[in-house]
Protein backbone atom coordinates (compact mmCIF):
# COMPACT_ATOMS: atom_id res chain seq x y z
CA UNK A 1 0.00 0.00 0.00
CA UNK A 2 0.90 3.15 -1.06
CA UNK A 3 1.12 6.78 0.95
CA UNK A 4 -2.45 8.12 0.76
CA UNK A 5 -1.58 11.17 -1.30
CA UNK A 6 -3.88 12.69 -3.92
CA UNK A 7 -3.27 11.42 -7.33
CA UNK A 8 -3.19 13.87 -10.66
CA UNK A 9 -3.98 12.61 -13.61
CA UNK A 10 -5.17 14.04 -16.57
CA UNK A 11 -6.98 13.13 -20.16
CA UNK A 12 -7.30 14.87 -23.43
CA UNK A 13 -7.79 13.77 -26.73
CA UNK A 14 -10.35 14.94 -29.72
CA UNK A 15 -13.00 13.96 -28.15
CA UNK A 16 -13.05 14.12 -24.45
CA UNK A 17 -10.80 16.42 -22.05
CA UNK A 18 -10.30 14.95 -18.00
CA UNK A 19 -9.04 15.87 -15.43
CA UNK A 20 -9.20 14.38 -11.99
CA UNK A 21 -7.89 14.15 -8.29
CA UNK A 22 -8.39 11.07 -6.37
CA UNK A 23 -7.50 10.11 -2.88
CA UNK A 24 -8.23 6.31 -2.76
CA UNK A 25 -8.37 5.67 1.33
CA UNK A 26 -10.37 9.19 1.81
CA UNK A 27 -13.53 10.45 3.82
CA UNK A 28 -16.13 10.01 0.74
CA UNK A 29 -15.86 13.42 -0.92
CA UNK A 30 -17.25 13.32 -4.12
CA UNK A 31 -16.43 16.66 -6.53
CA UNK A 32 -17.53 15.13 -9.51
CA UNK A 33 -18.57 17.37 -12.90
CA UNK A 34 -18.83 15.32 -16.24
CA UNK A 35 -21.86 17.21 -17.67
CA UNK A 36 -23.94 14.12 -17.28
CA UNK A 37 -26.34 13.91 -14.47
CA UNK A 38 -26.73 10.01 -14.60
CA UNK A 39 -23.06 9.41 -14.78
CA UNK A 40 -22.15 11.89 -12.06
CA UNK A 41 -24.65 11.02 -9.71
CA UNK A 42 -23.24 7.38 -10.07
CA UNK A 43 -19.61 8.15 -9.48
CA UNK A 44 -20.56 10.11 -6.36
CA UNK A 45 -22.39 6.99 -5.07
CA UNK A 46 -18.95 4.97 -6.19
CA UNK A 47 -16.62 7.33 -4.07
CA UNK A 48 -18.75 7.66 -1.00
CA UNK A 49 -19.56 3.66 -0.51
CA UNK A 50 -15.88 3.39 -1.65
CA UNK A 51 -14.42 5.68 0.82
CA UNK A 52 -12.56 7.67 -2.01
CA UNK A 53 -11.83 11.33 -2.18
CA UNK A 54 -12.44 12.19 -5.71
CA UNK A 55 -12.53 15.49 -7.88
CA UNK A 56 -13.05 14.98 -11.52
CA UNK A 57 -14.23 17.60 -14.50
CA UNK A 58 -15.31 16.05 -17.82
CA UNK A 59 -16.06 17.77 -21.32
CA UNK A 60 -16.79 15.70 -23.81
CA UNK A 61 -18.38 15.15 -27.36
CA UNK A 62 -21.78 15.60 -26.00
CA UNK A 63 -23.54 16.17 -29.74
CA UNK A 64 -22.25 12.69 -30.68
CA UNK A 65 -23.22 11.00 -27.86
CA UNK A 66 -22.22 10.00 -24.07
CA UNK A 67 -19.87 6.68 -24.91
CA UNK A 68 -16.59 8.48 -25.12
CA UNK A 69 -16.95 10.71 -21.83
CA UNK A 70 -18.30 7.67 -19.83
CA UNK A 71 -15.09 5.19 -21.45
CA UNK A 72 -12.73 8.04 -21.06
CA UNK A 73 -13.94 8.88 -17.83
CA UNK A 74 -13.25 5.14 -16.74
CA UNK A 75 -9.83 4.77 -18.63
CA UNK A 76 -8.70 7.82 -16.13
CA UNK A 77 -10.26 6.70 -12.92
CA UNK A 78 -8.66 3.33 -13.85
CA UNK A 79 -5.74 4.66 -14.25
CA UNK A 80 -5.29 6.64 -11.23
CA UNK A 81 -6.66 3.42 -9.03
CA UNK A 82 -3.53 1.26 -10.64
CA UNK A 83 -0.91 4.33 -9.91
CA UNK A 84 -2.29 4.29 -6.12
CA UNK A 85 -2.47 0.85 -5.56
CA UNK A 86 1.86 0.52 -6.56
CA UNK A 87 2.92 -2.69 -5.92
CA UNK A 88 -0.51 -3.32 -3.99
CA UNK A 89 1.61 -4.37 -0.68
CA UNK A 90 -0.38 -4.38 2.40
CA UNK A 91 -3.92 -4.45 1.23
CA UNK A 92 -6.61 -7.23 1.20
CA UNK A 93 -7.01 -7.66 -2.46
CA UNK A 94 -10.27 -9.31 -2.65
CA UNK A 95 -13.37 -7.39 -2.27
CA UNK A 96 -17.42 -8.86 -2.61
CA UNK A 97 -20.69 -7.17 -1.66
CA UNK A 98 -24.42 -7.99 -2.38
CA UNK A 99 -26.71 -5.07 -2.17
CA UNK A 100 -30.22 -4.85 -2.65
CA UNK A 101 -31.59 -1.25 -3.89
CA UNK A 102 -35.55 -1.80 -2.51
CA UNK A 103 -36.67 -4.48 -5.90
CA UNK A 104 -33.21 -5.05 -6.72
CA UNK A 105 -30.41 -6.98 -6.24
CA UNK A 106 -26.47 -6.26 -7.53
CA UNK A 107 -23.72 -8.38 -6.52
CA UNK A 108 -19.91 -7.40 -7.40
CA UNK A 109 -16.65 -9.17 -6.64
CA UNK A 110 -13.11 -7.83 -7.23
CA UNK A 111 -9.71 -9.07 -7.07
CA UNK A 112 -6.95 -6.28 -7.22
CA UNK A 113 -4.40 -8.56 -8.44
CA UNK A 114 -2.50 -7.19 -11.47
CA UNK A 115 -5.23 -9.06 -14.15
CA UNK A 116 -7.74 -7.32 -15.83
CA UNK A 117 -10.76 -8.86 -16.70
CA UNK A 118 -14.78 -8.00 -16.56
CA UNK A 119 -17.87 -10.05 -16.31
CA UNK A 120 -21.03 -8.15 -16.82
CA UNK A 121 -23.90 -10.60 -16.34
CA UNK A 122 -27.14 -9.14 -16.38
CA UNK A 123 -29.99 -7.15 -18.57
CA UNK A 124 -31.05 -3.83 -17.80
CA UNK A 125 -35.03 -3.72 -18.20
CA UNK A 126 -34.46 0.00 -20.40
CA UNK A 127 -32.16 0.74 -23.18
CA UNK A 128 -31.78 4.56 -21.32
CA UNK A 129 -32.57 5.70 -18.04
CA UNK A 130 -33.28 9.77 -18.95
CA UNK A 131 -31.05 10.57 -21.71
CA UNK A 132 -28.28 7.94 -20.79
CA UNK A 133 -27.44 4.61 -22.45
CA UNK A 134 -27.75 1.69 -20.02
CA UNK A 135 -25.28 -0.07 -22.65
CA UNK A 136 -22.82 2.14 -20.97
CA UNK A 137 -22.66 1.02 -17.74
CA UNK A 138 -20.63 -2.04 -18.75
CA UNK A 139 -18.31 -0.12 -20.78
CA UNK A 140 -17.66 2.17 -18.01
CA UNK A 141 -16.73 -1.00 -15.99
CA UNK A 142 -14.95 -2.65 -18.58
CA UNK A 143 -12.24 0.98 -19.20
CA UNK A 144 -12.07 1.23 -15.09
CA UNK A 145 -10.85 -2.79 -14.67
CA UNK A 146 -8.49 -2.48 -17.99
CA UNK A 147 -7.16 0.62 -16.96
CA UNK A 148 -7.15 -0.86 -13.10
CA UNK A 149 -5.59 -3.79 -13.84
CA UNK A 150 -8.15 -5.81 -11.78
CA UNK A 151 -10.44 -8.57 -11.60
CA UNK A 152 -13.85 -7.31 -12.32
CA UNK A 153 -17.32 -9.14 -11.55
CA UNK A 154 -20.63 -7.69 -11.75
CA UNK A 155 -24.07 -9.73 -11.43
CA UNK A 156 -27.33 -8.00 -12.20
CA UNK A 157 -29.58 -11.06 -10.14
CA UNK A 158 -33.13 -9.74 -10.46
CA UNK A 159 -34.52 -6.32 -10.73
CA UNK A 160 -37.39 -4.18 -12.55
CA UNK A 161 -36.22 -0.21 -12.28
CA UNK A 162 -32.95 0.47 -14.10
CA UNK A 163 -31.89 3.09 -12.10
CA UNK A 164 -32.51 0.87 -9.31
CA UNK A 165 -29.93 -1.80 -10.92
CA UNK A 166 -27.59 0.66 -11.67
CA UNK A 167 -27.43 2.28 -8.37
CA UNK A 168 -27.01 -1.14 -6.44
CA UNK A 169 -24.05 -2.22 -8.80
CA UNK A 170 -22.26 1.01 -8.19
CA UNK A 171 -23.02 0.58 -4.58
CA UNK A 172 -21.85 -2.95 -4.57
CA UNK A 173 -18.77 -1.80 -6.14
CA UNK A 174 -17.82 0.98 -4.02
CA UNK A 175 -18.33 -1.51 -1.07
CA UNK A 176 -16.53 -4.17 -2.72
CA UNK A 177 -13.36 -1.75 -3.39
CA UNK A 178 -13.02 -0.58 -0.17
CA UNK A 179 -12.83 -4.33 1.50
CA UNK A 180 -10.09 -5.02 -1.32
CA UNK A 181 -8.44 -1.68 -0.30
CA UNK A 182 -8.63 -2.25 3.40
CA UNK A 183 -5.10 -2.23 5.14
CA UNK A 184 -3.94 -6.18 6.21
CA UNK A 185 -1.18 -4.13 8.67
CA UNK A 186 1.48 -6.20 6.60
CA UNK A 187 3.96 -4.94 4.26
CA UNK A 188 3.77 -7.70 1.57
CA UNK A 189 1.05 -8.67 -1.38
CA UNK A 190 -1.42 -11.41 -0.70
CA UNK A 191 -0.01 -13.72 -2.74
CA UNK A 192 2.11 -17.35 -2.75
CA UNK A 193 4.18 -15.76 -5.59
CA UNK A 194 4.71 -13.01 -3.65
CA UNK A 195 3.45 -10.02 -6.23
CA UNK A 196 0.78 -9.55 -7.88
Amino acid sequence: MKDNLPIKRERQTAETEIKIVFTPWGEGKAQIKTGIGFLDHMLTLLTVHAGFDLELEAKGDYEVDFHHTVEDVGIVLGEALNQALGERKGITRYGEMTLPMEESLARVVVDLARRPCLVFKGQFPREKIGLFDTELIPEFYKALAMNGLFTLHVNLLYGENAHHLAEASFKALGHALRKALAPTGADKVLSTKGVL
